[in-house]
């Protein structure tokens, strides 16, 4: 059975799917943040303009634990997010790793029709959850919507499923910084821990009206309470909304995740071209940034859409149950599951949850932990980043490893490469645990994508932007 079979199914479809032309010239660094930040004004935009059509948003949202991860705002054009091109990726990339799919990467036209494949499955997944969102009555029951307006709000959601796969091709041709993928993660995220620790809408508690954000709630407490030592408890320690220690255990995380950046093994290299000439190839402990966390996250994310979608359709089904029981979370109309494997694989919600249900956690920290790893290390192999692919580029480069002989080079490489990508990856699962159980502000997983995201782009800016010793070093390690 030819791989190759599969690739030109996707060559008629070729001259129907829009794509961004590869810059012509080498794009100055002033304009890549022009473009980025026109990227960014879109798909914020995107985020605020509501679907038209819709009759009802009240029903339980299926993504509502995994919304800020995903680049999506309920309601609006971006209601899928990055959800069909990551589910796209993941499983495009996966196949080819595992070999289903025959591909040379080495090819210009395979990596093309790779390339329209991931993007055509992308718009056909986009397809398959907007016909099952709206079909469903998460916008209002199909009967009453009627069948053009249900026609309108999946064309709209693929409208911009299409938007977001175009705005990410745009940045990742090199008219921009870093893929509009990580771009709108880090947006999300930063955006929604912004709005818990400054957000000035007041929530009644049954206490009274009360400040949403952390920061504000503070002050509002020191000022209005007599009793200032009760008053910083309440605003240290509040429950069912943002306090001060959510935040404190946001900025742990944070700098803990940056000080991890810095963890590396630097593998001594020398030009067999130009005598003299010595560099360093970095290894990292994150070796493979925050892909483990967001292909966890997709595939987290896919089975709770599938369990709740079959247990409000079929919920005395034995199988159905198995793989997750939801009832209502907290006296609200969102669902939350209670049993089966989707309950086993999301977070617990605070350590009082920890502590009355340890199965349940320590189910969720091996999960996390293992997921991560293994995610990291099956990517390196799928993404060309594997210890074979990087001796191979070296050499390529005519580069050697300072002190041992060409040959050697993949073997030492295979001993550090998937070493690091593998405890990297387990490490990003426990970070991920370790801030969900702080209680920090947009989700653990939410926040270690954030910080990788912004790190990364920092270093991206200072490649770009430091001279021609830098882009040199920096194209020599790419």
């Amino acid at each position: 059975m030819s791989g190759f079979r599969f690739l030109n199914l996707v060559r008629p479809f070729l001259p129907f799917l829009p794509e961004v032309s590869s810059p012509e010239r080498k794009v100055p660094f002033s304009d890549k943040m022009s473009w980025t930040a026109v990227t960014l004004l879109i798909f914020l935009v995107c985020s605020q303009v509501p679907l038209y059509g819709i009759m009802s948003s009240d029903s339980s949202d299926p993504l509502y634990w995994m919304r800020v991860i995903l680049a999506s705002n309920r309601g609006t054009l971006m209601e899928l997010g990055i959800t069909p091109i990551i589910t796209s990726g993941m499983i495009m990339q996966l196949l080819a790793g595992a070999n289903l799919i025959e591909i040379d990467f080495s090819l210009k036209e395979d990596r093309a029709l790779f390339g329209a494949a991931q993007k055509l499955f992308a718009l056909i997944i986009s397809l398959g959850q907007a016909t099952v969102y709206v079909l469903t009555g998460l916008y209002g029951q199909p009967s009453e919507l009627g069948a053009g307006v249900c026609l309108l709000l999946i064309l709209q959601l693929v409208f911009a499923a299409l938007l977001v796969i175009l705005l990410d091709e745009l940045l990742q041709k090199g008219y921009g910084l870093g893929s509009g993928i990580s771009l709108f993660i880090a947006t999300n995220i930063c955006e929604s821990i912004i709005w818990k620790a400054f957000s000035p809408t007041t929530v009644n508690t049954g206490r009274g009206p009360e400040f949403e954000g952390a920061i504000i709630s503070l002050f509002h407490l020191l000022f209005s309470w007599n009793d200032k030592s009760r008053a910083l408890k309440e605003a240290f320690w509040r429950e069912r909304l943002p306090n001060v220690s959510n935040l404190v255990a946001t900025v742990i995380v944070f700098a803990l995740v940056i000080y991890l950046q810095g963890f590396r093994i630097e593998i001594p290299i020398k030009s067999n071209r130009f005598r003299g000439q010595r560099a360093a190839y970095p290894v990292k402990l994150f070796y493979t940034s925050n892909m483990p966390i967001m292909l966890q996250s997709a595939l987290t994310s896919n089975i709770f859409i599938v369990s709740q979608m079959l247990f409000n359709r079929f919920p005395d089904n034995i199988l159905v149950r198995l793989l997750g029981v939801w009832e209502p979370f907290e006296e609200s109309s969102q669902l939350a599951a209670k049993s089966g494997i989707s309950y086993y694989i999301s977070p617990p919600r605070t350590m009082k949850a920890v502590l009355s249900d340890p199965i349940h956690s320590s189910v969720y920290i091996i999960f996390m932990v293992l997921a991560c790893a293994m995610f990291s290390k099956t990517w390196i192999e799928v993404s060309g980043s594997g210890p074979r692919d990087v001796a191979k580029q070296l050499k390529e480069q005519q580069m050697v490893m300072a002190g041992h002989r060409e040959g050697s080079m993949y073997k030492e490489l295979k001993h550090v490469i998937p070493t690091a990508a593998f405890t990297g990856g387990a490490v990003l699962g426990l970070l991920s645990v370790a801030a969900d159980l702080m209680g920090a502000l947009g989700s653990g997983t939410g926040i270690l994508m954030a910080v990788t995201i912004i790190y990364s782009y920092w270093e991206i800016g200072m490649r770009e932007s430091g001279g021609p010793e830098m882009a040199a070093f920096g194209d020599l390690l790419q």
